[in-house]
């Protein structure tokens, strides 16, 4: 019985092991696909903010609608790493810790027939007890019972060591899967600050370089009536302009980011990723939503 006992141990053990990887790792899921969400979220807010400061800039002179055109176009650039770094969010790690359901599943199948292996070694020993009681002449019976009880605790043993390797291999995977995740969860999320600072430091630089003193000037004798010209960007018009009309985004100085073919999204074509680094796919809005 006390083999029994060591196997009953063992089987908690077992069943502790998996339910707190299933627990850990449902929630670690649930979290990090809202979290690939919420970042999906914003990359569409940034990209409203963007139309919204193209559409500001067309309203604008000539000196602010430049800027405000090459700052857009930089915090359009931010949104395409923030893109990669939603489509890799769920490739590299809420699509692994999704399937988990299913290692879970089948190694939990596997308790199960080692808990019955177990019941039904259980049972045959008391069997066995019972004969020795009641018949402890009846030779015939006594080793019938014996034979069936040696049966059952040979089949638990083999079960129980069979379990034992894949526990121990789903604990050893477990462990890899949890650092390799998590490892690739913090790159990402480098690759893409690292990269987004870069990008908001330009975008700094040029509103540092703006001055406002040239539109004032110009806002200036546009409201006294007198049409100066604007040394500094001249417009593609020879002919000036009527007071609080600008030429359209197509001939000002500077490209409007062009749309995305996906929803729309603006887009500069700035080239920092390769195609094998970070790869264009569908937004992620509703990562891992019911498969965690």
């Amino acid at each position: 019985m006390n083999i029994v006992l060591s196997r009953d141990s063992q089987v908690r053990l077992m069943e502790d092991t998996v339910a707190n990887a299933e627990k850990s790792f449902g929630q670690f899921c649930s979290l990090l696909a809202a979290y690939t969400r919420k970042t999906a979220r914003l990359r569409d807010k940034a990209d409203q903010l963007v139309r919204q400061l193209i559409d500001f800039a067309n309203t604008e002179n000539p000196e602010l609608r430049a800027t405000v055109r090459d700052f857009a176009e930089d915090l359009a650039k931010v949104q395409d790493y923030r893109q990669a770094e939603v489509e890799r969010l769920e490739t590299k790690v809420v699509n692994p810790l999704k399937l988990y359901g299913a290692q879970i599943k089948q190694t939990r199948a596997e308790i199960k027939k080692l808990k019955h292996a177990q019941t039904n070694e259980i049972k045959q020993l008391q069997k066995l007890e019972k004969l020795r009681q009641k018949s402890p002449s009846d030779r015939q019976m006594i080793s019938q019972a014996e034979t069936s009880a040696q049966r059952a605790s040979a089949d638990a043993s083999r079960t129980t060591r069979q379990l034992e390797d894949t526990v121990g291999t789903f604990q050893r995977q477990k462990l890899k899967d949890l650092q390799k995740i998590f490892s690739d969860f913090v790159t990402i999320e480098m690759v893409f600050h690292a990269k987004a600072v870069e990008v908001y430091s330009s975008a700094f630089q040029t509103l540092e370089n703006y001055h406002p003193e040239r539109d004032l000037q110009d806002f200036t004798a546009k409201m006294q009536g007198v049409y100066g010209h604007h040394t500094a960007r001249p417009l593609a018009d020879s002919n000036p302009s009527p007071p609080g009309l600008w030429p359209p985004a197509s001939q000002g100085p500077s490209s409007v980011p062009p749309r995305r073919a996906d929803k729309g999204r603006p887009h500069a074509d700035h080239g920092r990723f390769g195609p094998t680094e970070w790869g264009r796919g569908q937004p992620a809005h509703r990562a891992c939503k019911d498969g965690c």
